[in-house]
């Protein structure tokens, strides 16, 4: 079955970016700011009251010292005698969590996910042998729920926590999603064991294929999960119902991720291994059978995408070594495939040095970052928190063993966060601090603050060899 539904990207593939700006490692490699509707917003979500940054005569410049907002706030130069939410996001924007790092957890197992939840009060990590953890944070990092699988095949593909706090879904190379109560009062939850697990069967009617779920997540009221599959399909499970409410062969290669666009969800992005991100719209799916639209511009397969949450913008990770940014408004109704065969597999072999040169001659991305590595496995990115930071950044793990975080904008490397020595697959900022959590496959959990939590930070490890085991 793994040399069937295996992580495999040579068999189709597509286009090349042109006109995003890129961010390469060195300074001299960035682009021109970013010209677009988002850049502009992000500079009202981020950006300070013109009054409280003329405190003194003199050319603007940003950003603004702390000191000299906070002088301006006292003396109510805005003329509201506070910070509105775009003030205190220039403030802590500028004080990135790169302090540490600190460990939180060590496993024997890699490990595969790890997120805060939506309120940063809980922090989730699952690991490859079968186990799930989930910390309060409020709580000095304390093991609030210790979850021991079930019906695991090879690994924790992805886990997802309901809004309410109360439910977990876990997903693993198999059609069946196992739903566990985590807010019961035991801390162990061994499956049918100590607690039921309850299997969702997304297979549906089909005829026994088996397949692998790679991406799962809740709707924003909890009643619904979108799921990614191996099968090259999306997957809407009805939880009141208990039943598949829609499946839609989306894409002509594995699916990789998939997300709700915003709250509606009416909107739903996947990304795939066919090199296309494509929109869904519910509403006339129906009726149309097809694709609201198609996002092209990557290489090769896309293993993440995360939504700006306002129905509009989403970055994806791509096996090109690229971030891109998208704007849905530019997505066209036809897909362009440029087959190529060159034997290229992300999970064994470095990138070739001639790729990074190379363009989609159809792109329609906004931006194209890079810098970071995405070998190995399925590598994770996301925007900075919208509370402290205004959406300011884009941060992502990397195969190198480090975190990357990049100015949306500008395109360029603000931090680098060295500590792990194997892939960094997932990472976590806190909503509304300055912490990030990185989980690598060396099984370490480590966070990372500013200014930091005044303990001893972890020692530095002895690089080992890179780590060639793929998914």
């Amino acid at each position: 079955m793994m040399s069937r539904i295996g992580k495999d990207n040579s068999s189709c593939d597509v286009e090349s970016a042109s006109d995003g700006s890129s961010a390469n490692e060195g300074a001299s490699e960035i682009s021109n700011n970013l010209d677009h509707d988002i850049a502009q917003l992000t500079k009202l979500w981020s950006g300070p009251h013109e009054h409280l940054s003329r405190t003194v005569p003199g050319r603007l410049r940003l950003p603004i010292s702390t000191v000299k907002m906070l002088v301006g706030r006292e003396g109510n130069y805005s003329g509201r005698g506070r910070f509105s939410s775009a003030d205190g996001c220039h403030v802590l924007s500028r004080y990135l969590p790169v302090n540490g790092p600190y460990r939180v957890e060590r496993m024997k197992s890699r490990a595969y996910v790890s997120q805060f939840s939506a309120d940063g009060s809980l922090f989730v990590a699952g690991f490859q042998e079968s186990h799930i953890r989930i910390y309060n944070v409020n709580r000095g990092w304390k093991v609030q729920k210790d979850i021991l699988t079930k019906s695991l095949r090879w690994t924790i593909t992805d886990t997802s926590l309901s809004p309410d706090q109360h439910y977990l879904v876990y997903a693993s190379i198999s059609p069946v999603v196992h739903i566990v109560n985590v807010g019961s009062p035991e801390t162990e939850s061994l499956a049918n064991v100590t607690e039921i697990h309850d299997g969702l069967d997304f297979s549906g009617d089909e005829d026994g294929d088996e397949f692998g779920i790679f991406s799962v997540k809740f709707s924003n009221d909890g009643r619904e999960l979108v799921a990614a599959s191996s099968n090259n399909s999306i997957y809407v499970y009805d939880l009141e119902a208990k039943k598949l409410s829609l499946q839609i062969k989306a894409h002509m290669s594995d699916v990789n991720t998939v997300c709700f666009a915003d709250e509606s969800g009416h909107l739903i992005y996947s990304g795939s291994d066919d090199n296309l991100c494509k929109v869904w719209d519910r509403r006339c799916f129906i009726t149309k059978g097809q694709a609201a639209g198609v996002l092209m511009g990557h290489l090769e397969g896309i293993t993440f995408l995360d939504s700006r949450g306002d129905g509009r913008y989403l970055i994806s990770n791509g096996k090109d070594q690229t971030i891109k940014l998208w704007d849905i408004r530019k997505m066209s109704s036809n897909a362009m495939y440029l087959l190529k065969d060159d034997g290229w597999d992300y999970r064994r072999m470095d990138n070739p040095p001639h790729a990074r040169t190379l363009k989609h001659p159809y792109d329609q991305s906004l931006a194209t970052y890079r810098g970071h590595s995405v070998l190995r496995t399925l590598i994770r990115c996301y925007f900075s928190p919208t509370y402290s930071t205004g959406q300011k950044y884009i941060y992502t793990g990397s195969s190198d063993s480090s975190v990357y975080i990049y100015d949306l904008v500008s395109g360029a490397q603000v931090a680098r966060l060295d500590y792990h020595d194997a892939p960094v697959r997932d990472c976590s900022w806190h909503p509304f601090y300055p912490l990030i959590v990185s989980s690598s496959w060396d099984g370490d959990i480590a966070r990372w603050e500013f200014p930091g939590s005044g303990g001893r930070p972890t020692p530095p490890k002895r690089r080992r060899n890179r780590w060639r085991n793929f998914y």
